[in-house]
C-alpha cells in the first residue's frame, strides 16, 4: 500500500450539479468553476447550442401564426360541435 495521503476535502466542499438525473435524482458530480452543471450535464466548454441557433426554428410549428391558427381552428371545431349537438 501506499503511504499517499488522499486530500480530498476540496472535491467534497465544492457545489454540486443542479441537474436532476434519470433517477430524478440530484446529480452528485461536482459542477466545472464558475457554472452551475457538471461536465456531463452541459458545464463543459463547447457544450449546448451555438448562440442564436437557426436549427432550433426549423419546423416553425411553435411560431406565433401556427399557434394562433391551431387555436381558430379549435374554436371552430367547438362551434360546430356545438351546433351540432344543437340540432339533436
Amino acid at each position: 500500500m501506499s503511504d499517499h495521503i488522499r486530500q480530498t476535502g476540496p472535491m467534497l466542499a465544492s457545489p454540486r450539479c443542479g441537474a436532476k438525473t434519470r433517477t430524478a435524482r440530484a446529480c452528485r458530480a461536482p459542477a466545472v468553476h464558475g457554472k452551475t452543471r457538471c461536465r456531463m450535464h452541459g458545464g463543459a466548454p463547447g457544450s449546448g447550442a451555438p448562440r442564436a441557433n437557426r436549427n432550433a426554428r426549423k419546423h416553425g410549428l411553435f411560431t406565433g401564426d401556427a399557434i394562433a391558427e391551431r387555436r381558430q381552428i379549435r374554436a371552430l371545431l367547438g362551434e360546430a360541435r356545438r351546433l351540432l349537438e344543437g340540432m339533436k
